[in-house]
């Protein structure tokens, strides 16, 4: 142990980060060893052995989902406007304005400038909760706890559920815009992941999944049945599902969750345009095939 706490010594002053204390847990008499990363490049300008290294310019230090990992460190950002170079606003405002290195001049995912984007979204989603989600799906909020937005974008519909009681998990899908570091600035909870793979969760963990206007574009490259299987797998019995999306698709999903006995709460098409709001049964088929050819029907 003695030997792992040098080496660990040795490492972290290479890498510039101070010790601020060292402490051991009362109970279990576990060490507990605190570190604080510089905020500046002077201590790495100043090193006299350059290890580890610094990162070559090319690596880029917000590339998040399969990147090899490199036994190199970035730089600490020096630009006011770049991202990192600022603590964000205290809660709950970091939640609701835009992060401050969002720029008028890069283009949000609806079209708009950046900031006004994130704004607009925000916006709506709390329109959406308040006068459609809270009181007209048929859903006792009371008895939802944790929530998993399957299509976050900007975290919006998240941070419409401020004032409830409930715990978000927003879910970036991996061939959407690359918006999980504005839903972690704004203090929420978030991860990437590909939809057409199982979410890497234990079975039955959420009260509520929400899928707004995803399930049309899985289809493109996945077995929607598949998909409707896994959220029936990480839904709690007597869980709820809201999907919106095309009439076409909701149509199709609101047919194999009746196959699998789940209660319709609410569904409506507008033009091209549909909603729906269900609740998972505590019904289980006999075998496997069962299920496949419920679903598949």
């Amino acid at each position: 142990m003695l030997a792992n706490f040098a080496a660990m010594t040795e490492l972290t002053k290479k890498m510039c980060w101070e010790l601020i204390s060292i402490n051991k847990d009362k109970i279990n008499g576990v060490g507990v060893a605190t570190y604080k990363k510089p905020t500046s490049n002077e201590c790495y300008k100043s090193r006299s052995e350059q290890q580890p290294p610094i990162c070559a310019d090319s690596d880029d230090p917000n590339a998040s989902w399969k990147v090899p990992l490199e036994a190199c460190m970035h730089t600490a950002p020096e630009d006011t406007t770049q991202r990192g170079s600022q603590w964000p606003e205290q809660w709950p405002a970091r939640l609701e304005k835009p992060p401050f290195w969002l720029s008028s001049s890069q283009t949000g995912v609806y079209g708009k400038a950046a900031p006004d984007d994130f704004s607009a979204d925000y916006e709506h989603w709390k329109r959406v909760v308040t006068k459609s989600y809270l009181n007209g799906l048929g859903i006792n909020w009371a008895s939802v706890r944790n929530v998993m937005d399957m299509k976050a974008v900007y975290g919006g519909f998240a941070a419409a559920l401020r004032d409830l009681k409930v715990w978000v998990m927003n879910v970036v899908p991996i061939d959407s815009p690359d918006t999980l570091a504005i839903i972690y600035e704004r203090g929420l909870f978030g991860i990437y992941h590909d939809w057409c793979e199982s979410f890497s969760t234990y079975p039955r963990s959420y009260d509520l999944v929400h899928a707004d206007h995803l399930l049309s574009k899985l289809k493109q490259r996945c077995n929607l049945t598949a998909v409707v299987a896994e959220v029936d797998r990480v839904l709690r019995p007597e869980g709820k599902l809201i999907v919106r999306d095309d009439a076409k698709t909701v149509q199709e999903v609101e047919a194999m969750v009746k196959a699998m006995k789940w209660e319709v709460h609410m569904t409506y098409s507008k033009g091209k345009e549909g909603l729906l709001s269900v609740q998972k049964s505590i019904w289980r088929p006999e075998d496997v095939q069962t299920l496949t050819y419920a679903i598949a029907a």
